[in-house]
């Protein structure tokens, strides 16, 4: 016998009773008022998603009544959207949308109703609840859903809007998405996968628990860099307590998590009521105020809570830094690296050239050479791996000249000590292989790594790490004196991406991809490591503890490499795709504090 699960509004029905104590009130705005302009529902054709192929769905879009005259109308997009679009319901959002509008209280929005797909080959449910693809769609973290409405949905909604006069906005300040229970949760991911798209959350009795591994959500928050979201919570004491989780318990922890990292969060949260929409439909008019509301909210950040010696996230980011290009119009960027004073290099591996940028800012070419690694050497030249052609060479800075080091090798990236030895990372044939720089003598170091990538050392020089391509491990390695490895572990676990074609099963965590796409690395005087990879820059402390995750500043193009410089090696710079991008952060200049 197959089993299927559902999603929280069904597990509640299951249990029978009241679990509230207090009851819903229609609020004023929740009225039809008199000399109101009213906005108009219509119920579109049934949707048969390519994304969840083989679903249908009902929808419904509210056009309000501002949308001629070519006006940008703001858009909302509500989750179970068959409890949201009526007149006598609980959420009343067409008259609430209409009063608020009219009072300047919110801009002019496109609604838009979406309910969960249901599988067609399925009988009919006898509620939307009930919809087979529900738990699915909306429990699962990733952008699967995300891609569902950008992709589908709103294109369509576009069309409508466009053919009534008016013009749908692409900003994302203007975008907002909610629910309640399952639909909640499903709000808050797609905000969190594209927050390109959606700026503002409406989440009440949110089911942020163990039903498809929205329970790890508090932690992500925590140790991701904070994305431009405004997020209203409530929930209730009356809320379900069950094996998958306990829910007010859970949002608290979400409402927590978000006030940490400096989030625009506001939590309502009430005693008594239950798992249902008496709460959220009794304060969703003030909801919607407090969301569209146009004053921005001054964050003040608050680490104190931390233990001593604690790298959070938090204290390595400056508040209104972000990522800004150094560089662009590339082929591609990679080998970026910097000097004793804090200049900058890197190559353009397409052109082919290395390029320095000084502290200045000014752009200069210093050699007509592409490479995927570079590094200075004590001797004051820089070193560079030429995988193409089999071999690692060594450019003056000053003057352009090369020379070749080694030959025969496949070299990705390097480090080079003190002591003139090289380490380079064969990635196709998956070593580490070592080269003296004085001696020519060549050796391989290591086997085995899951296509070894990106390398770096401790600020002590004593510690050599490896960051895997196709695996999820940064290794470490002891370095001896005669340049051999000593003491391998795997001391750092990469963050990994949710694998969106994976198989999503109730119950359990999304499925990941086992390919981190682990790459250049570097290190600040702390000792902190910086990896690239496929989800951005991960940062872990001298422990190996992952203090978080820096975004991708282009997000559809790899993220190879990065490195700190400027004058007082405070600055991030990365290599993503055709453009390099520089950072400013929050590095303790003073070194022994």
């Amino acid at each position: 016998m197959k089993r299927r699960f559902f999603s929280a509004f069904c597990l509640l029905s299951v249990g029978g009773g009241s679990l509230y104590a207090d009851g819903w009130q229609l609020h004023p705005e929740a009225v039809e008022q008199a000399g109101v302009p009213r906005g108009m529902v219509q119920k579109m054709e049934p949707w048969h998603s390519k994304i969840y192929p083989g679903t249908v769905r009902d929808w419904w879009v509210y056009f309000p009544a501002q949308v001629k005259g070519g006006r940008e109308l703001a858009l909302m997009v509500f989750q179970d959207g068959h409890d949201y679009v009526g007149l006598k319901g609980h959420w009343r959002v067409p008259t609430v949308f209409d009063n608020i509008t009219a009072k300047g209280e919110m801009p002019s929005t496109v609604a838009v109703f979406v309910n969960p797909g249901h599988e067609v080959a399925l009988p009919p449910v006898p509620t939307p609840w009930q919809s087979s693809n529900r738990s699915l769609e909306y429990d699962s973290r990733g952008e699967r859903y995300s891609r569902f409405l950008t992709e589908e949905l709103l294109p369509e909604v576009e069309k409508q809007v466009r053919s009534r006069g008016g013009t749908l906005s692409r900003n994302p300040e203007l975008r907002a998405i909610g629910g309640a229970s399952s639909g909640a949760i499903c709000a808050f991911t797609a905000a969190w996968e594209r927050p390109e798209s959606f700026r503002k959350v409406f989440s009440t009795i949110g089911s942020y628990v163990s039903l498809r591994g929205g329970h790890a959500y508090p932690a992500l928050i925590r140790k991701t860099e904070p994305k431009p979201l405004r997020v209203y919570l409530a929930d209730c004491s009356g809320d379900l307590d069950n094996p998958f989780g306990n829910w007010p318990v859970a949002n608290q922890q979400m409402n927590a998590a978000l006030r940490y990292m400096g989030y625009d969060v506001r939590f309502d949260f009430a005693e008594g009521f239950g798992h249902n929409s008496d709460h959220g439909g009794s304060v969703f008019p003030e909801a919607m105020k407090w969301l569209w509301r146009t004053e921005k909210m001054y964050v003040v950040e608050d680490t104190s809570g931390g233990l001593k010696g604690d790298l959070s996230l938090l204290n390595l980011l400056i508040p209104g830094e972000d990522w800004k290009v150094a560089a662009e119009g590339l082929g591609f960027a990679d080998a970026p690296c910097s000097d004793a004073d804090g200049n900058f290099y890197f190559s353009d591996m397409k052109a082919p050239a290395i390029y320095r940028i000084g502290v200045d800012g000014t752009r200069s070419k210093v050699a007509g050479e592409g490479v995927s690694g570079l590094k200075f050497g004590a001797d004051g030249w820089l070193y560079g791996c030429q995988g193409a052609k089999k071999r690692v060479i060594a450019v003056n800075p000053a003057g352009g000249e090369v020379r070749e080091v080694a030959t025969g090798v496949q070299p990705n990236d390097l480090v080079i000590t003190p002591e003139g030895y090289i380490y380079i990372t064969e990635t196709g044939l998956q070593q580490v292989t070592f080269i003296d720089s004085k001696s020519g003598a060549v050796w391989v170091a290591d086997h085995g790594l899951s296509a070894p990538n990106g390398l770096a050392l401790s600020p002590d020089g004593g510690t050599l790490a490896v960051s895997e391509y196709k695996g999820e491990n940064v290794w470490v390695y002891r370095l001896e004196g005669d340049g051999s490895l000593s003491a391998k572990a795997p001391y750092m676990t990469l963050r990994l991406p949710i694998d969106p074609k994976g198989e999503f099963r109730f119950g359990e965590a999304p499925p990941f991809q086992t390919t981190s796409k682990g790459d250049g690395m570097s290190t600040d005087w702390r000792g902190r490591y910086y990896v690239t990879s496929a989800l951005g820059v991960q940062v872990f402390d001298p422990t190996g503890r992952l203090c978080g995750v820096l975004n991708k500043p282009q997000a559809s193009a790899p993220l190879t490499s990065c490195t700190l410089g400027g004058a007082q090696r405070d600055v991030l710079f990365v290599t993503n795709g055709d453009k390099v991008y520089s950072r400013k952060l929050q590095i303790e200049t003073v070194r022994g504090k």
